[in-house]
């Protein structure tokens, strides 16, 4: 049982009742959960990122089908993180009415349809339109992820948090090397290359449809325990909610870059459309280990200063690399940015390690990623613009390796060892 559990137990002298009378309790669940969760997670996060990379993988046939100028590529580069942000912050309200396994439910619902539209879009505007669907259904599970886990186990949040990081990390790496031999398999139409991974999308819909009931993952409180959704942690007074805001949209702005762009940046460097996609599941893949390392790490260190400091070391050579030698040193450079990729994992654990409480960790998690994903949504863009108006990418990937002095700087803070509620208090 954790710290704020214990805290907030009633004194009554009642008898305690048993765990599986009151399943709503945080941190306990049926049985039957402790095996389903983590398959369900698993199958979530595979689902998360294949309709970015894919998309990366294929940009230059998409955009050349539905005549996209460079700066409306960049558009269709920024749509996830603005996504994320604008729907991300419906998720905490949504988790409350209907419990976080229907909307994560929903969520991968969206996906499915988003995926199974996109392929038939017959000009830039309905592409977005249906990118937007799939990106809706990934920004409130992207969302609940982490409150998920504090809630089913408040115990192992590093191992869970690990779990599902890695398995993000395979889907992203499998729908970058896999989507242009795919694509080929099925007569060279970017259409179809897209529209397969809808398949994938439909498991994990099913994976969680049991979960729609589950009150166990419910927010509302259970009985003998105090709702810890009533004291609201400030977290606009919050330093370190700040902090981590902005950190987690720098690597995401860093991110989404690579996942949009780096494909685009090797084949113009003469590097082949598959090789491309080669070197984008290297950077992507790069999470399945360190996705589960990084987590452990972060739960035993007081401060992740060291571990930001590791990851923009890495992410600041392989940008130079990327400037000074694309094609000779690619397989290091992607090697590199994968490695500084994995500052994704390490907010993730950061937002469940800075909050005490379930609260705290729901309205962090949102607050993190809707504002960080605000913030992101200009670097891909620019990026489009700057390499249309430029013709070439020396002044893009500057702008890359200057985006990562400042997720240093605000990374070490965030990761400093204190919580929302040290700083915010909350309202009683």
């Amino acid at each position: 049982m954790s710290d704020e559990e214990t805290a907030t137990l009633s004194p009554a002298p009642a008898a305690p009742a048993a765990p599986s009378e009151h399943p709503g309790a945080p941190g306990r669940a049926p049985s039957w959960t402790r095996w389903l969760v983590p398959l369900a997670l698993v199958l979530a996060a595979v689902n998360l990122r294949p309709a970015i990379t894919s998309l990366g993988s294929l940009m230059k046939e998409v955009t050349g089908g539905l005549h996209m100028s460079g700066g409306i590529a960049g558009v269709l580069t920024s749509v996830p993180a603005f996504c994320f942000a604008v729907f991300g912050i419906m998720a905490p309200r949504l988790a409350r009415r209907f419990g976080p396994g229907a909307v994560v439910f929903a969520g991968m619902t969206a996906i499915t349809a988003g995926l199974l539209l996109r392929p038939f879009a017959g000009g830039t505007v309905t592409f977005l339109a249906a990118s937007a669907l799939a990106l809706m259904g990934i920004a409130v599970s992207n969302v609940l992820m982490p409150v998920i886990v504090k809630r089913y186990f408040p115990d192992r949040v590093g191992s869970m948090t690990g779990l599902y990081s890695m398995a993000l990390a395979a889907g992203t790496s499998l729908a970058a090397v896999t989507t242009v031999p795919v694509t080929d398999a099925l007569g060279g139409s970017w259409r179809q290359g897209l529209g397969v991974w809808a398949l994938l999308a439909v498991v994990a819909v099913a994976a969680w449809i049991p979960l729609t009931r589950d009150r166990s993952g419910h927010m509302d409180p259970a009985p003998g325990v105090q709702d810890e959704t009533a004291p609201a942690p400030r977290i606009t007074r919050s330093g370190t909610a700040w902090a981590l805001a902005c950190f987690f949209g720098l690597q995401a702005t860093g991110a989404y870059i690579t996942m949009g762009w780096m494909p685009t940046i090797f084949r113009d460097a003469g590097v082949s459309a598959g090789t491309a996609g080669l070197l984008l599941s290297l950077t992507m893949v790069m999470g399945v280990p360190l996705g589960f390392v990084i987590p452990w790490l972060v739960n035993r260190l007081r401060s992740q200063g060291p571990i930001v400091i590791a990851l923009g070391t890495c992410g600041l050579a392989g940008y130079a690399g990327l400037y000074f030698a694309p094609a000779s040193g690619a397989w290091a450079w992607a090697l590199l940015l994968g490695i500084s990729n994995c500052a994704f994992p390490l907010a993730l654990t950061m937002i469940s390690k800075r909050s005490r409480s379930h609260a705290g960790v729901v309205r962090l998690s949102a607050f993190a990623q809707c504002v960080g994903y605000l913030l992101s949504i200009p670097g891909p863009l620019l990026v489009g613009v700057l390499h249309d108006r430029t013709g070439g990418w020396d002044l893009p990937i500057a702008l890359m390796a200057g985006l990562m002095v400042p997720q240093l700087v605000v990374g070490v803070l965030a990761g400093r060892d204190r919580t929302i509620e040290d700083e915010a208090g909350a309202r009683r």
